[in-house]
């Protein structure tokens, strides 16, 4: 296991949250880092009409996708809106377990 020379508490550590890397250890990782990332969920409606492509970073919350290829569009939606922002989008069937998960890097090249 990795140690850290920081403690919680410590000025040096103020916007930076201590991430588990599985059994390798713990790092301190940026919050920007973390705030920037956009996750969505995309889950089948519980009346079976479609899919709702969820994310904190939509302007309404949630939104409806009740055509035949309503997954793939949801998809290609949330990778349009993450374009400037690394992404996660989770596919989700209706037991509630991820069945895919893409992520995608950002198109964003800094000058």
């Amino acid at each position: 296991m990795v140690e850290s020379r920081y403690e919680l508490g410590d000025s040096r550590n103020a916007n930076r949250l201590p991430v588990r890397l599985g059994l390798s250890g713990v790092c301190w990782a940026s919050l920007a880092l973390i705030a920037s990332m956009h996750v969505y969920e995309v889950r089948p409606r519980k009346d079976h009409r479609g899919v709702d492509l969820i994310s904190d970073v939509l302007p309404f919350g949630r939104l409806w996708y009740g055509e035949p290829n309503a997954v793939a569009n949801a998809i290609g939606y949330a990778e349009h809106r993450s374009r400037s922002h690394d992404a996660v989008i989770r596919v989700y069937d209706a037991a509630g377990n991820v069945i895919e998960t893409n992520q995608r890097t950002s198109d964003f090249k800094e000058p």
